[in-house]
């Protein structure tokens, strides 16, 4: 790997003392095609780049690169946005990130769908040393979590990961924390103690709170114990996700109540993988993006108050719950701690093996994840199409046989779903992994090529891109990405890992942490 120099500032080109002219910057990637970021059409141009920042941007810059890479017939792109990670742990113990970095996403938004390494206190809700569900798709002993927010960012920082970390609170680890009985709301009591958790979190710099209402442990919240968290979080601006309470026959009720919640707590929402769930709601999408749109409100700056994401698939996975199986068509175990061997297999044929009903298999097999393929193409699509819609992967990546939206999901959007089906196009896509989330979330100075952004940039081959990821074989990297630097440096060369790992965690802004 090519040395890099970092001067704070582009400098004028001299001589070094030996005669030999001094680069301008540390790199300049030449000859490419610019996808900025903001959806407008691709234009050729030359971007150079100064310590952790694009400098220009523009055709046939003057001045050398320490680095000088010929990228024609490529695009240049920022890094990708990963709206939806549960990539918490990934980033403390592979912080090299392979499966992200192989796909161009230079930034992940962890804790998601409630569920937070941090801060998180399982004191009270572990019993014989198992941490309840879904909490266990990202640690499965009590030291995994981080008993306070500052402590997790940290530790973060400690292990220097290759990707940019945009870090939210979950839910579900306050209830715990507080020692909330799933069964039922928290008391006056325990809301308080979670008020106060969260706003610790804030104050260190998280950039949202988040519910995963559909969840035993979380399913007993009513709205007013979420609106009383929420608002600590649209107190420093910042977001709410949520995994709404169903997303099948009560999705549109469902979408009502993650309004009503984002209102009264003065926060801006973000659905979590929006999708009607199982043959008995598919084509609902046409009236949960109705409702969407008629609910939003566009802001200043182009931010609306409402926004969703998606990932690019017809399965969902997550925990294995034995009510889930009844809404998809076939179910795949992606981990099982009483038998691990089951990893990789349908439940319904594990079921018939052991002589038993699919529900009694998922009993057995539990603690368990799953992939559950229980969605219609043609809703997929309209989802991803929608204006405010972002990608989020939704990866477990401590999962055996994991999802392959952990490792295919933004290069499928590129190739299968904007090159191949014409979905949209590739300003679009781009702009859908890039620009809208960085303005949607409050990123700011991310997901765009231009002077003054940060140098997280994605360059990758848009005749070849595709994911290489499926079910059978799921941890596969993608094919087309060439090129990724984040923060300015290489973390991605020729389509190979460089083991750089320059990643920063990104502060809410409007915190005074930032």
């Amino acid at each position: 790997m090519e040395k890099l120099i970092s001067p704070s500032l582009p400098q004028p080109c001299g001589g070094d003392g030996n005669g030999e002219p001094r680069p301008l910057y540390d790199v300049v990637l030449r000859n490419g095609m610019v996808a900025d970021g903001s959806g407008r059409p691709v234009f050729a141009a030359d971007v150079a780049i100064a310590a952790d920042r694009i400098v220009a941007v523009g055709p046939l810059l003057q001045g050398s690169g320490a680095l000088e890479l010929d990228v024609a017939g490529l695009v240049v792109a920022p890094g990708f946005i990963d709206v939806h990670t549960h990539d918490d742990r990934l980033i403390l113990i592979q912080p090299e990130a392979e499966p992200k970095v192989t796909q161009g996403v230079t930034t992940v938004v962890t804790g998601n769908c409630g569920v937070s390494l941090a801060p998180v206190i399982l004191d009270a809700a572990v019993s014989d040393g198992i941490v309840p569900a879904p909490l266990n798709v990202l640690g499965k002993a009590t030291d995994d979590f981080f008993g306070t927010f500052p402590a997790y960012l940290a530790a973060v920082e400690g292990a220097s990961p290759a990707v940019n970390v945009v870090p939210l609170v979950g839910h579900m680890g306050l209830r715990a924390s507080v020692g909330a009985d799933p069964a039922r709301a928290a008391s006056d009591g325990e809301v308080a103690a979670m008020r106060a958790m969260l706003d610790e979190a804030m104050r260190a710099g998280a950039f949202g709170f988040s519910t995963g209402l559909a969840y035993p442990f979380s399913r007993n919240a009513p709205m007013e114990e979420v609106v009383a968290l929420a608002s600590v979080a649209g107190r420093y601006g910042a977001v709410y996700t949520t995994h709404m309470r169903d997303e099948g026959e009560g999705v549109l009720a469902s979408l009502d109540e993650s309004f009503a919640t984002a209102r009264a707590a003065g926060v801006r929402l973000v659905i979590s993988h929006h999708k009607c769930l199982g043959v008995s709601v598919w084509g609902r999408s046409v009236l949960t993006l109705a409702a969407i749109d008629a609910a939003t409100v566009d802001k200043d700056a182009g931010v609306s108050d409402i926004a969703l994401d998606a990932y690019p698939y017809t399965a969902s996975s997550t925990v294995l719950l034995p009510e889930k199986l009844k809404r998809s068509s076939e179910t795949w175990v992606t981990w099982s701690t009483p038998f691990p061997e089951a990893s990789g297999r349908r439940v319904e044929d594990i079921a018939a093996d052991w002589g038993c009903t699919p529900e009694e298999a998922a009993e057995r097999l539990a603690p368990a994840g799953a992939i559950y393929v229980n969605m219609d193409e043609a809703d997929v699509r309209r989802i991803l199409k929608h204006r405010l819609c972002m990608i989020g992967s939704d990866g477990l990546p401590h999962d055996q046989h994991p999802h392959p939206r952990l490792w295919g999901t933004f290069p499928r959007v590129l190739g299968h779903y904007c090159r191949e089906t014409g979905l949209f196009t590739l300003e679009e896509a781009v702009h859908r992994m890039t620009g809208l989330p960085a303005r949607q979330l409050g990123i700011p100075d991310r997901g765009a090529v231009r002077a003054g952004a940060y140098a997280d940039l994605c360059v990758f081959d848009p005749a070849t891109v595709c994911d290489r990821a499926d079910f059978r074989n799921p941890t596969e990297p993608a094919d087309g990405i060439v090129h990724v630097f984040v923060n300015g440096q290489p973390v991605l060369r020729d389509g190979g890992i460089v083991g750089a790992r320059p990643g920063r965690v990104i502060r809410n802004p409007h915190t005074s942490a930032a």
